[in-house]
């Protein structure tokens, strides 16, 4: 119990001390939202991977998919890593950093307020932020917490008030600087954690081909294979089709989430850019590759500690009973890895939520005359704001983190991932099509909570995506065309000539 305290002490007053470091770094709007837009690439792929992978992947997708789908769930973390982060990267990082500096952007809202030319689109879009993101931060909350019960036997209300605390202080002083660099820091425990928890948990398991051959031994419970043995430990799993909407909601999701794109607006210049992707990318592969790698090994622990009283599995207490027989020393690494993960992301959606909601709703539309001393103000209030929201959501988590998760993800990526992407690359997307896209992700996600049309959320995530890939251009085909002289000039900026040393590029 010693050591554990000892490496959270350490932490937490690291964390602190970080953001007391960056208050010199947030006395602009400019500074606390994007750093003054000089983030460098490590710190910028660190966030941007830390803001992907949270408790709700290490404790919550870990548990529940690799139960549901054996090593075959690696997949997900492949996909997050060539998908969530490589192509993200090339198709995105260049484009969004050059066309928000050019509009002045500073949010997602923002973005498509300026770039379709419509006030109310950016308030629609603030408001869709705002309130999805919700629900995923108390899923963030609630896998830390399980892993906070597990190692200290201390209650889940005070660690979602712990959490909640440290995480507003460090922002509310240092904005994005504290946070990109307290997402370095933790991006290196989470590194090396991840590997020494699969380690230690193969080694009980009487090591890496022991706990294969055990694997196979055990008959599937899915439906389209039932009884079969060794389905768990093989290439694609029992299920295919569902594993394949884990990957789509999980990978192509983060191209449309706020808090994620919104790494690309402030990194540096085109040198940030290629290292961090090659930085981002590896990342992806050791973090979310490996938490997925572990989870495939959940039927070797099926114990009545994953059921709940009604006899049906409780998929966020896989992980923790996994880790439960490990050392003190390495429970204090798990539980640090998963505080650094779950701050990190945290950190990420409240500065993301309070930056939005001030910018884009409250400034000129509830509160005029905003200055810029005004607005810091009312963004650290907002901040404060979003924080307790959450907390009071997580303290009663309606469902499962995967499924809280799964309906975030769902809303905000489905509206908005269509119109950002395109918006990017095609002159022709018409406001009609964004509303479109809005309604429709917004909509499906919303509706199946309630009818269940689709039984898993996350296949509903995913349909919302692919639905506002096409909705948007097929609307854009038959509505009014937005001015053309004002879409040209937005566009003007990728095509300004840039001289750069034969060190950059031969031509």
């Amino acid at each position: 119990m010693f050591i554990k305290i000892m490496l959270l002490i350490i932490f937490f007053g690291t964390m602190v001390a970080v953001g007391l470091y960056s208050r010199k770094h947030a006395n602009s709007v400019n500074d606390f939202v994007l750093g003054g837009r000089s983030v460098g690439p490590w710190l910028t792929a660190f966030a941007y991977g830390t803001s992907y992978f949270s408790a709700v992947v290490f404790v919550g997708y870990a548990g529940q998919f690799g139960y549901k789908y054996g090593l075959a769930s690696t997949w997900i973390g492949i996909g997050n890593a060539i998908i969530g982060s490589l192509l993200a990267w090339v198709v995105l990082g260049r484009r969004t950093r050059i066309m928000s500096q050019h509009l002045s952007a500073t949010t997602m809202p923002d973005f498509f307020g300026k770039r379709y030319d419509s006030k109310a689109l950016k308030i629609a879009a603030s408001a869709i932020s705002f309130i999805f993101l919700i629900p995923y931060t108390a899923s963030v909350y609630n896998g830390l917490s399980r892993l906070f019960g597990m190692a200290f036997d201390i209650p889940y209300a005070a660690c979602v008030l712990g959490m909640a605390v440290l995480t507003g202080v460090y922002v509310v002083l240092g904005g994005y600087m504290a946070t990109a660099i307290n997402d370095f820091i933790q991006g290196i425990i989470m590194l090396v954690g991840i590997v020494a928890v699969i380690a230690s948990v193969l080694n009980g398991q009487g090591g890496f081909y022991e706990a294969i051959k055990n694997l196979t031994e055990i008959e599937s419970d899915v439906a389209v294979t039932m009884g079969q043995k060794g389905v768990f430990a093989s290439f694609f799993g029992p299920d295919l089709l569902g594993l394949l909407g884990v990957v789509v909601l999980t990978s192509l999701g983060t191209w449309g989430l706020p808090q994620m794109v919104h790494k690309f607006y402030a990194i540096k210049d085109e040198k940030s850019i290629k290292t961090g992707t090659v930085i981002s990318t590896l990342f992806a592969v050791v973090v979310s590759g490996g938490c997925y790698f572990l989870g495939g090994f959940a039927r070797l622990f099926d114990t009545p500690a994953i059921y709940g009283e009604n006899g049906a599995i409780v998929y966020d207490a896989i992980i923790p009973s996994m880790l439960a027989t490990l050392s003190d020393l390495l429970i204090g690494i798990v539980v640090v890895l998963v505080l650094s993960a779950s701050m990190s992301t945290l950190s990420s959606l409240v500065l993301t939520s309070s930056s939005t909601l001030t910018l884009d709703l409250l400034k000129d539309n509830v509160i005029k005359n905003m200055n810029e001393k005004k607005q810091l103000l009312w963004m650290r209030v907002m901040l404060v704001f979003f924080v307790v929201i959450s907390v009071v959501i997580a303290l009663d988590p309606p469902t499962f983190i995967a499924q809280l998760m799964g309906i975030s993800w769902g809303a905000l990526a489905g509206a908005f991932l269509a119109p950002f992407l395109y918006g990017m690359y095609w002159k022709g997307v018409t406001k009609a099509s964004v509303w479109a896209s809005f309604a429709c992700g917004v909509l499906l996600t919303v509706s199946n909570m309630f009818l269940k049309f689709i039984a898993s959320p996350i296949n509903a995530g995913a349909v919302a995506m692919v639905a506002g890939m096409i909705v948007v251009p097929v609307v854009s085909s038959i509505s009014p065309k937005m001015n053309k002289q004002k879409v040209d000039e937005i566009f003007t900026c990728l095509d300004e000539t840039v001289v750069v040393k034969k060190t950059r590029a031969i031509d």
